[in-house]
């Protein structure tokens, strides 16, 4: 039998499905894309929108596959789930969704994040799984005393496909804070006590999905949970599963940024930095979050929920604008014109500013977002300047987290690896990142397969698993691999510190947008 592994991710934007081989490379690819929908104040996908989603990217997985060799997709040797980390989604004894799924975009978790954070000495996220939880507890939701298990999006999709509540250490380390591998059991005692006058049913533990590391076995693909994948009827049950992770822990995967002193960075509808520590940091930082690898390997997270969804919007608006005077209607054509001609524009945005919060942003103290663009009325208002600026815009509130790291904490990365749809128009987000965090940035020809090829690659690792993930992936998988690194120019770290002054007014603008324009 080929020896073959599937990988499936949950993004923001899109599901997409991959297939590799013995050797990891792509056999097949498929995708669905999705959005998420505000919904009473509330950003979630629904029910219908994972499962038609997860069905239609694994068919366009399996049809590619079929029209490249020549025959159906029947068996797989092992297969993983993977998801945007964090949210809520509590689950009663039937496995049955008790709320609608709370993505990790929501911000609605402020009063919970500031009781759970100094109680557990962690900082506790506004988008973790346990403030979420614990912040239903203080609203009096009345689905609280049903629950059975709290679990991650990728969590719940592979105890729809295999019966098995369990999560990877990596997304479980944006569930509650983990310790030596596990569950931190001070914290679960903290946490039983702080609500222990409300009676419930359950306790913590009981409550939380078994934590795995990667290598391991999750479970296996139960007959119910292959039709759920392919209603066509064409795979057999039985597929072994890694454990599920978070697209952090895919992407650190992706990258080859699993060992110490490695880090890559995530551009996409969110954007973030991993950095993989020896040891933990020697303090609390609001901005920090403490996760960790699919090993478990401590790392430093900075996360960022505003990402390039108000810049697509910009490039969405442009390019209807076009189609409109010129019917043009190439939109791969627009992006990549209009994010090589930030390459040209001032070194710090020509007297522009944009704050390109679409949804709250933990990291500078908003609960919600209103994007803004702004000008002096001086300003050199040209597109090259335009573009430029929702570029660095998008880097922005990155900056301020890693600035914490490297000047507070000491941390030194000599590059970091990106990856994402902020990095498809080659060189150009690649350069002004280097210049803005003042490190060098690698993209390998591999980025754009991005997690989905992650969580693949941690299905195949369950082969491997009697040498550490480091070394699989270093020795079987990126080997042969190349990519391109872009040094920080000068020129660019400048005119982005510039720039990084000027965002600091435009904060002060958000809040007053915030406040007042509803």
């Amino acid at each position: 039998m080929e020896n073959l592994y599937l990988g499936i991710e949950f993004g923001s934007t899109r599901i997409k499905s991959v297939l590799i081989d013995a050797s990891n490379e792509p056999v097949a690819v498929g995708g669905h894309n999705w959005e998420n929908r505000l919904t009473g104040g509330v950003w979630t996908y629904t029910l219908d929108d994972i499962w038609q989603g997860l069905q239609a990217s694994y068919k366009a997985m399996a049809a590619d596959y079929e029209h490249k060799h020549s025959k159906k997709l029947t068996t797989i040797s092992a297969m993983g789930i993977s998801a945007m980390m964090h949210g809520y989604m509590p689950l009663d004894a039937n496995g049955e969704l008790l709320t609608e799924f709370r993505t990790w975009r929501n911000t609605s978790t402020g009063e919970a994040s500031h009781v759970l954070t100094p109680l557990f000495g962690v900082n506790i996220p506004l988008r973790w799984s346990i403030a979420h939880l614990y912040q239903a507890i203080l609203n009096g939701e009345d689905h609280v005393n049903q629950i059975a298990t709290i679990t991650t999006l990728a969590g719940y999709v592979h105890y729809k496909l295999t019966g098995e509540n369990v999560l990877g250490v990596g997304d479980a380390s944006g569930v509650f804070p983990i310790e030596n591998g596990q569950y931190s059991k001070k914290n679960i005692v903290d946490f039983d006590a702080l609500v222990a006058n409300k009676s419930y049913s359950w306790k913590l533990a009981d409550v939380l999905p078994k934590v795995l590391a990667a290598g391991e076995t999750a479970g296996k693909l139960t007959e119910a949970g292959a039709k759920l994948l392919d209603p066509a009827g064409s795979l057999s049950p039985g597929v072994s599963l890694c454990p599920p992770e978070g697209d952090a822990g895919t992407g650190m995967v992706a990258t080859n940024s699993v060992s110490p002193h490695t880090g890559n960075v995530s551009a996409g509808t969110s954007i973030f930095a991993m950095l993989v520590l020896e040891k933990g940091l020697s303090k609390l930082y609001p901005e920090i979050d403490m996760v960790t690898t699919p090993d478990g390997m401590p790392v430093a997270m900075v996360h960022c929920n505003n990402g390039t969804s108000d810049l697509n919007a910009w490039v969405s608006i442009i390019h209807e604008a076009l189609g409109l005077v010129a019917g043009h209607n190439n939109l791969n054509d627009v992006y990549e014109k209009l994010y090589n001609s930030a390459l040209t524009g001032d070194a710090d945005g020509g007297g522009l500013m944009a704050v390109s919060y679409l949804s709250g942003e933990h990291n500078t103290g908003f609960e919600e977002g209103r994007p803004l663009f702004m000008r002096q009325p001086d300003a050199r208002f040209t597109v090259a300047n335009f573009m430029r600026t929702l570029l660095l815009s998008s880097m922005a509130t990155l900056k301020l987290g890693m600035d914490i790291l490297s000047e507070n904490e000491g941390v030194t990365i000599t590059q970091l690896m990106g990856h994402g749809g902020l990095f498809t128009t080659k060189g150009v987000a690649q350069k002004l990142m280097a210049g803005a965090l003042s490190i060098p940035v690698t993209v390998m020809e591999t980025a754009n397969e991005g997690g989905a090829w992650g969580i693949a690659l941690l299905a195949a690792y369950t082969a491997h698993r009697e040498i550490p993930l480091g070394e699989f992936l270093e020795k079987k998988v990126f080997a042969s691999r190349t990519g391109s690194t872009i040094k920080p120019d000068s020129a660019d770290t400048q005119g982005f510190e510039k720039f990084m002054k000027g965002f600091a007014a435009g904060l002060k603008v958000e809040r007053t947008a915030v406040d007042n324009f509803r």
